[in-house]
C-alpha cells in the first residue's frame, strides 16, 4: 500500500530516535501543497472534514498527507486499510484498539501509531529550530520560571525543545484527560544527548493525572526539524 497522490512523495517507515519503542510505527513523507489536486481526497479514500473544505491548500494538503501517513502506519501494524477520522474537537479518532498521533511541519508529515494494549496514548510533534529572535519572543510564554533558570544551552534550542515536547505531551494526554492545558501546566525537567527527556505536570489535569506526575519524552533531529514524542505505556 504505497500509492500516493501527486502532491505527496513516497511514504517511508522509519525510526529516527536513538532509542526504540517496541510496538510503535512511524510513517512519514514530504508533501507539496502547490501540487494538491482536489481529486486526491476521493482518489485515495480520505474524507476531508467540512470545516476544511474551504481552507487554504496548505491546510488541506497537511490533512491529506497526515492521514495517508496514519493509514500506512496502521496498515503496517494490522494489515487493514483505514485512516483515523476526526472528532468534534478536531482531534484524530483512531480505529478501535489503536492509538496514535499526527504532525506536520513545512512540507513534512508523520504519524506515530501503536496498539492500545501496549500504549495508552502517543504524542508526536515536529518543529523547525527557532531563530534567536523567535525564541526571545516565545521564551516567556513557553518556559516556566524554573525552566528559564535552568537554561544551559542556547535559548533557541531550549525554547524549540521545550515547545515541541510540551506539544507532544498535550497530544498524548488530551485523549486521556479530555481537557485542554497550556505551556505553564507542565515543565521539562531534564533532557540528555541520547534523546531522552523527562517532563512533569504542574497542574492537576484530573483523570488520574495529578500535579507532580512525571512522563518520559524523546527527541531527535530529522530533515532539519526537531521531532519529539511522548509515549505513555499501558503498564
Amino acid at each position: 500500500m504505497t500509492d500516493t497522490p501527486l502532491c505527496c512523495g513516497p511514504l517511508t517507515r522509519q525510526w529516527p530516535w536513538p532509542f526504540t519503542l517496541p510496538g510503535t510505527c512511524l510513517v512519514a513523507g514530504h508533501f507539496d501543497s502547490a501540487a494538491l489536486d482536489e481529486a486526491a481526497f476521493a482518489g485515495h479514500d480520505i474524507t476531508l472534514p467540512p470545516h476544511l473544505q474551504r481552507a487554504v491548500a496548505k491546510r488541506r494538503a497537511e490533512f491529506l498527507a497526515g492521514r495517508l501517513c496514519a493509514r500506512q502506519a496502521l496498515w503496517h501494524l494490522n494489515g487493514r486499510h483505514e485512516a483515523p477520522g476526526m472528532g468534534e474537537d478536531r482531534a484524530p479518532r483512531w480505529p478501535e484498539g489503536w492509538v496514535g498521533s499526527i504532525t506536520h511541519s513545512h512540507g513534512w508529515a508523520g504519524a506515530l501509531v501503536a496498539n492500545r494494549s501496549a500504549y495508552l496514548s502517543l504524542g508526536l510533534d515536529a518543529e523547525p529550530l527557532l531563530g534567536d529572535a523567535q525564541a526571545e519572543r516565545l521564551a516567556r510564554r513557553v518556559l516556566t520560571t524554573a525552566e528559564y533558570e535552568r537554561l544551559d544551552d542556547t535559548l533557541a534550542f531550549a525554547v524549540t525543545l521545550t515547545f515541541s515536547l510540551k506539544e507532544s505531551l498535550f497530544k498524548a494526554l488530551y485523549p486521556l484527560v479530555g481537557r485542554r492545558f497550556h505551556f505553564p501546566d507542565a515543565e521539562l525537567i531534564s533532557w540528555r544527548t541520547n534523546g531522552r527527556a523527562r517532563l512533569r505536570l504542574l497542574s492537576d489535569l484530573g483523570s488520574g493525572w495529578p500535579a507532580e506526575s512525571e512522563l518520559d519524552g524523546g527527541f531527535c533531529f530529522l530533515n532539519g526539524k526537531l521531532l519529539s514524542l511522548v509515549a505513555i505505556p499501558t503498564h
